[in-house]
């Protein structure tokens, strides 16, 4: 199956004050950022074997422990589930501060990257040579796993959004798939005249989505050199977003059901929920958790608001090697292997949605007709998406923390029906103080 769940409730107020002290004053020792070099180390490494340990919550990690221990038996990857996300960040940050106890190995989120690059707790893979292999991945993924000239990761999968909708629903109601916002916004409407049981889509408050939709409405509300950081969320992108959402949610045009929810597969399978704007990991879960819903749901280019198109990346994430591995070196190479070797195909055949333009571009993959759509080529769809991402994207250095607030701030919007502007004044005003707090020197507007 895909990669689950990736819209992280971003684990709590982190003492990042002190991880970036821990960075600054615990050195570089493998490499400056953007350093280059050459596989040599790596291929040595690999032939001479040992012993690594490996975090990830990936559905896939297991299977391809196994099978890069049977291609190279003389190292041995102890492979530990450390919990999805907000939990295995949690974790590794301790460690972190604890100077002990982290992975060799450790599956992190884009959105996260930052965060931990900044703390200086990640090796840069320039030092490896593995800059040579930017070619290799779509343009948007390689960009998430670079920060500050670093490159602290090879990307694994990517989530490139489109519109995924239940053509049984739109059929029964005559409605046709809208090509852009406004289409989009008509139909939630006439949806939910004809039958106020059914819903365009549901959203109680996601700051991975709420980013994504302001990513391709053209924003750039976070901009960081360093420690220096800018946030504007009123900018023309999140303001564009806002004059769009707010329609659906002031309007209460919502289905008021938690994401991830079991009452939130139940609605995808029943109908309640009419369409899903996501990321391209999304066909392994709708074959896993919503039965219900096979051959009635189908997939489309995202709406966009003039009708061409762009997208934007929602979740996604890489393997980064650890500064606290003691084999940095081989642990590179099991990188090398999950992303840019063998390790590929059995996260694809496990649902994930990959990142390497060869697998993008294969016929077997692309040109696939899934049943669970109706024999629809549906990664006909999702590819072109991870073509048409907008470029120039920037989470900020503490997005981890800034998530966990979202729903104290933003969230109150969703709650009342009230306009998502000022919920987006709120949240910027929280990571203003926040990040001033933290050490950073942030500036708004």
């Amino acid at each position: 199956m895909s990669r689950i769940r990736t819209r992280a409730k971003a684990f709590g107020a982190v003492a990042l004050a002190a991880l970036l002290a821990v960075g600054c004053s615990s050195g570089s020792s493998s490499g400056p950022a953007g350093a280059t070099g050459t596989q040599d180390s790596v291929d040595a490494a690999l032939k001479a074997g040992g012993e690594i340990t490996y975090w990830s919550w990936t559905p896939s990690a297991k299977d391809q422990v196994a099978a890069f221990q049977k291609e190279f038996p003389n190292v041995k990857v102890n492979y530990v589930n450390a919990g999805t996300n907000k939990d295995e960040y949690t974790k590794l940050q301790n460690a972190i501060k604890a100077g002990s106890g982290a992975p060799d190995v450790a599956q992190v989120e884009y959105y996260a990257l930052p965060q931990f690059a900044l703390t200086d707790s990640l090796a840069d893979l320039g030092q490896f040579g593995f800059q040579a292999f930017e070619k290799d991945y779509s343009a948007s993924t390689w960009a998430q796993v670079k920060n500050n000239n670093g490159l602290y990761g090879l990307p694994q999968d990517s989530g490139p959004m489109a519109l995924f909708y239940n053509k049984e629903v739109f059929d029964k109601n005559a409605i046709a798939v809208p090509k852009t916002w406004e289409e989009y916004v008509a139909a939630a409407k006439k949806l939910h005249a004809a039958d106020p049981t059914k819903y365009i889509t549901s959203d109680t408050g996601d700051p991975g989505f709420a980013l994504s939709m302001i990513w391709q409405a053209g924003g750039h509300p976070f901009t960081a050199d360093g420690r220096n950081v800018k946030i504007n969320l009123a900018d023309a992108g999140s303001k564009k977003w806002t004059a769009l959402w707010n329609q659906l949610v002031e309007g209460k045009q919502l289905a008021p059901v938690k994401e991830w929810s079991d009452d939130w597969f139940r609605a995808l399978g029943d109908g309640t929920i009419a369409t899903l704007v996501t990321g391209a990991w999304m066909p392994g879960n709708f074959k896993s958790s919503v039965p219900g819903g096979a051959g009635k749901w189908a997939v489309a280019p995202m709406p966009t608001y003039d009708g061409q198109p762009v997208t934007a990346e929602n979740g996604g994430s890489t393997q980064s090697v650890l500064k606290q591995s003691k084999n940095p070196a081989l642990a590179a190479a099991f990188v090398r292997w999950l992303n840019h070797g063998n390790g590929v195909k059995p996260f694809i055949e496990s649902g994930g949605f990959p990142a390497t333009t060869a697998d993008l571009s294969s016929p077997a993959f692309v040109d696939e007709a899934v049943p669970y759509f109706g024999g629809q080529k549906v990664n006909q769809v999702l590819t072109q998406a991870s073509k048409d991402v907008a470029k120039g994207w920037t989470y900020l250095p503490y997005q981890t923390y800034a998530n966990s607030v979202f729903t104290d701030t933003v969230g109150q919007a969703y709650l009342n029906g009230t306009s998502l502007d000022a919920g987006l004044a709120a949240w910027q005003r929280a990571l203003v103080d926040y990040g001033n707090q933290q050490g950073f020197t942030v500036t708004a507007g």
